[in-house]
């Protein structure tokens, strides 16, 4: 099959209920911007990840470890967006690397990907849930369960995923500015007032010595991996090319802008933070804010929200609180949206039930979001009964396994780059050659990191481990965990192996 057939294989505007296809022309790139940047929730990061990498981790290293990762991100979006010219399918990962390796590769891939989108809705789900009931208790004095709450979030997110996805931009596109406009606010705030005791001391937050101080295996390797855990979502950027204005234009634009508005947002925030800190004794600075009841870290985001309050006011620590409810709910949003456009990519290929590829009179994959939407509803039920913690259990097992999956995937990407433009010849050396290599070079460095530091990511460390001194101490659980993205792989190719004989017509848009 062509190129052009491939794109026929698409063709349905306006849609039918029952249809196969996604509504065209509903997206252009700032709607595209705002689902990657929603899903990466860079506002959870800052209040989450920030805190512990920075004491854990290199300190006041931690803005430069954020920026090489987004560095190595914006390296492997060069081959993306070269392939996004010649493949525009809702399967993205799914289909790049079926076009660069073949179908059985490319169903494996498809896997793997649905595991990552899957698992990391799940954690936001978790941590929503927990974020939420202590939140509004403390302020409002409502008490409800944290299953509760974030089954009210699950029945939002279900009906927005069904409505049409330039209604779930619209929603996202107001979450997201007000997000990142409460960030640029304390950046600029502390920056522009020339930092703490310490000034602003940009070598000690960039230089390679202080990025790269301890080594991979060590306070480097720690601030890296929670800097690679940051990213994860950016794909979406070709996942929704179907619905998409010129996706062969908005889509490497949108990646380019996405990739780099996290890392500038990421890394100039931590700057901040640890400006508005000190430098030399933000370790010590940061345990202390976020210590509870004689634990350190034990709230994280009272780190930001007190820089917030001492160079901004209370205000905005308070503006922020919120909006931290809201960046979750955005993640579950962008996630859902992802995961349902899986579904309907592989039913669509014929390696999941066909009923899955259907569209309603949006155009919107609505039995792809049921799928989704009923696998998250039976483990949030699953996690209730059995009394697991949302926040030590469901978010980090999950949020962790997401991470390692995605980053998997991306390496077989850039390979795939890699394939696919020396079998057709064309294409420049840098964008289909050398950038890809070096992204598979830094991803599988990620990929170290990840399998390292899992017992600290998902707190599935082995009994008398510290995970902070230690790397590679997992307990059964965390082996388990780190196995499953290959498992997935390997489930799919076998899938893939077997439908491609039986469904050719509709895995060929794969491979042409």
């Amino acid at each position: 099959m062509t190129e052009q057939s491939g794109t026929d294989l698409r063709r349905a505007d306006p849609p039918r209920e029952g249809g196969t296809g996604l509504a065209k022309n509903k997206l252009g790139i700032a709607g595209i911007v705002f689902f990657v940047v929603a899903a990466a929730a860079p506002l959870v990061g800052m209040t989450g990840a920030v805190p512990i990498a920075i004491v854990l981790g290199n300190g006041p290293g931690v803005p430069g470890a954020y920026l090489a990762v987004g560095l190595v991100l914006l390296v492997f979006s060069v081959g993306y967006s070269a392939m996004s010219h010649r493949v525009t399918n809702t399967g993205a990962f799914f289909a790049y690397v079926g076009r660069g390796l073949g179908v059985v590769p490319g169903v494996g891939s498809a896997f793997v990907s649905l595991l990552a989108y899957l698992t990391i809705q799940l954690a936001i789900f978790g941590f929503f849930g927990a974020v939420m009931a202590s939140h509004i208790q403390a302020e409002l004095g409502v008490d409800l369960a944290w299953w509760a709450w974030a089954l009210i979030a699950w029945a939002l997110v279900l009906g927005l995923s069904a409505l049409s996805v330039d209604v779930g931009a619209k929603v996202l596109g107001v979450l997201m500015i007000l997000e990142v406009l409460s960030l640029a606010i304390v950046a600029v705030a502390v920056l522009f007032s020339g930092g703490g005791p310490d000034g602003l001391a940009p070598g000690a937050s960039f230089s390679p010595g202080s990025v790269f101080e301890g080594g991979f295996a060590g306070s480097a390797g720690i601030a890296l991996t929670f800097a690679f855990a940051s990213y994860i979502g950016f794909e979406a950027t070709a996942i929704y090319g179907e619905e998409t204005r010129d996706p062969k234009r908005s889509v490497p634009i949108a990646t380019y802008i996405a990739v780099s508005m996290i890392a500038l947002l990421f890394a100039f925030t931590t700057w901040a933070v640890v400006s508005g800190l000190g430098s030399e004794a933000v370790r010590d600075r940061v345990a202390e804010l976020s210590t509870v009841d004689g634990t350190p870290l034990a709230d994280p985001a009272a780190v930001l929200f007190g820089v917030a309050e001492e160079y901004v006011g209370g205000w905005l620590a308070t503006v922020m609180s919120w909006l931290v409810l809201s960046s979750l709910f955005a993640g579950l949003l962008a996630f859902q949206n992802s995961a349902a456009r899986y579904f309907f990519s592989m039913a669509r290929a014929g390696v999941m039930p066909a009923v899955l590829g259907r569209v309603n009179g949006r155009g919107a994959p609505v039995f792809g979001t049921a799928a989704v939407s009923a696998t998250s509803l039976i483990v949030i039920l699953l996690f209730q009964v059995t009394g697991r913690d949302p926040v030590l259990h469901m978010f980090s097992w999950f949020s962790a396994l997401a991470v390692l999956a995605i980053v998997l995937v991306e390496i077989l990407v850039s390979v795939a780059v890699v394939a696919y433009f020396r079998r057709t010849g064309d294409g420049g050396v840098w964008n289909t050659l050398v950038a890809p290599l070096v992204a598979v070079v830094g991803l599988a460095l990620g990929v170290y990191l990840l399998v390292s530091r899992f017992g600290l990511l998902a707190g599935t460390a082995a009994e008398g481990v510290d995970p902070a001194e230690q790397a590679w101490g997992l307990s059964a659980l965390g082996w388990f965990l780190v196995a499953l993205p290959v498992l997935a792989l390997a489930v799919g190719m076998v899938v893939g192996a077997l439908r491609r004989g039986r469904r050719s017509e509709a895995l060929a848009d794969l491979v042409s």
